[in-house]
């Protein structure tokens, strides 16, 4: 298991935009007054969102302070859920999911796009620095394999062209269609309905 480093190009200042501090005003108005640290990891996913999908030292603090709590306690949560970064992953962040079901469905194939167009090693962003790419475990979406997410969405059926198509969109800024790159509609058959092909009256 890799540790989780924080980076050294750190922002000496964060506070969330009008928008943010709304959300995070209300996040924190779901709990009693004296248990409103149940609020951090929903404050921590609106830092991240805010902050180019990271989160930095100074973010911590912002939040430990906004919650009335001690910011190593905020940085013990942000270090134990590997959907927090603490350095920067770019703008789109792609985890491309290798475990057996996605690598025996063609897993390496999706990995050696990311290295040929983002960057030759995982955690490195690309040269234009919107784009870092990283091999995870299982995402739970085994029957879709092999599969990818990019920041909060899933995009499953992949192959190498279509892998090459959503990578070279977002290096242009532009964030593709989520989903199946087989149009399938969640997780039906690719070749259709297989059962209760026939409507019969009771």
């Amino acid at each position: 298991m890799s540790v989780k480093k924080i980076s050294k190009a750190q922002p000496e200042l964060f506070e969330f935009n009008s928008e943010n501090l709304e959300k995070a005003k209300k996040e924190i108005m779901k709990y009693p007054k004296e248990r409103k640290a149940s609020a951090v990891i929903s404050l921590l996913f609106l830092v991240q969102k805010q902050n180019d999908n990271w989160i930095p030292l100074a973010a911590i603090k912002y939040v430990a302070s906004m919650l009335g709590m001690p910011y190593i306690k905020v940085y013990e949560v942000t270090t134990f859920y590997s959907m927090f970064n603490l350095s920067p992953v770019g703008k789109y962040f792609v985890q491309v999911c290798t475990t057996t079901p996605c690598m025996i469905r063609g897993a390496k194939k999706i990995t050696d796009v990311c290295k040929k167009l983002i960057s030759q090693n995982q955690q490195e962003l690309s040269d234009n620095k919107i784009c870092s790419w990283t091999e995870v475990e299982c995402l739970g979406a085994c029957v879709n394999a092999p599969m990818m997410q990019i920041n909060q969405d899933y995009f499953e059926d992949l192959d190498e062209n279509s892998t090459k198509e959503i990578i070279q969109k977002l290096l242009m800024d532009e964030f593709p269609q989520p989903g199946s790159a087989k149009n399938r509609k969640n997780n039906s058959p690719e070749t259709g309905k297989t059962t209760l092909l026939e409507i019969k009256n009771a």
